[in-house]
């Protein structure tokens, strides 16, 4: 397990470092003034000196994109079981899925404030809007790959519906339903965010702050907590699916 670990983390961490390092030398020598273009180590400094308010606004966002993120999950899933229960489902309700790919989140985002209200319902209504989608496409795209032998198989031998479902349908499935969700885990981030604009609270309204103060270096250290925050999500997946699928599917074996 501990070297697994270390050949997961070991290469992004290093990466990361040289990264950072080139950034502080190019920005140096092309004299980019901080306000325009924060060094890196301006970026840290404002990490540790602003660390209270950041972690406060980092939590605020977090709570909001988990609980997205769970929504989208769960009524994604529910909503992709529907779907392909018949061909004629699919052509009637499918095109409303696809609304919540083309829906431009900004545009409705004081709609939701008017809805739910300013703060937390507000911003969790963004994310889980702009983070469903792929868990439905990719759910009902698993979910429709079953394989006929297997189908067949089941039917051969009375298998209720139900059965058929949860036995075959479902666990088929998996691969592609946590390829959804790695997508929608950094989605509902984005979601969040976007809501925070028009609803208030969390590191979106720190951003709003920072902007009007021209704090720049605080501006680029809430955009790397937001990102820290996605990765920490699709790292949840990610794990959720080695355990899950480590057993039997290629896509969770470690590599040689």
């Amino acid at each position: 397990m501990n070297r697994r670990w270390a050949k997961v983390m070991v290469p992004p961490v290093v990466s990361f470092v040289v990264v950072t390092a080139m950034a502080e030398l190019l920005v140096r020598l092309a004299g980019v003034p901080e306000y325009l273009l924060p060094r890196p180590t301006s970026v840290f400094a404002a990490m540790v000196r602003e660390h209270v308010a950041l972690g406060q606004a980092g939590w605020s966002t977090g709570l909001a994109a988990v609980l997205g993120f769970g929504l989208s999950a769960a009524v994604g899933v529910l909503l992709a079981v529907g779907l392909s229960t018949s061909r004629m489902v699919q052509r009637a309700f499918y095109p409303y899925a696809i609304f919540f790919q083309t829906v431009p989140i900004i545009a409705i985002a004081p709609l939701l404030v008017i809805w739910f209200g300013y703060g937390l319902r507000a911003v969790v209504a963004s994310a889980f809007i702009v983070s469903i989608f792929p868990v439905i496409a990719n759910t009902l795209t698993g979910l429709l790959s079953t394989d006929p032998a297997l189908e067949d198989l089941f039917e051969l031998y009375g298998a209720r519906r139900w059965d058929k479902l949860v036995k075959l349908r479902l666990p088929s499935a998996l691969p592609s339903v946590f390829t959804g969700l790695r997508i929608a885990a950094g989605l509902a981030v984005i979601g969040t965010i976007v809501g925070e604009f028009i609803g208030g609270g969390g590191l979106g309204m720190l951003v709003q702050a920072a902007l009007r103060e021209q704090r720049t270096d605080v501006i680029f250290a809430a955009v790397l907590l937001a990102s820290l925050l996605g990765l920490a999500m699709f790292g949840l997946v990610n794990l959720a699916s080695w355990g899950l699928l480590r057993r039997w599917h290629a896509s969770a074996r470690e590599g040689k």
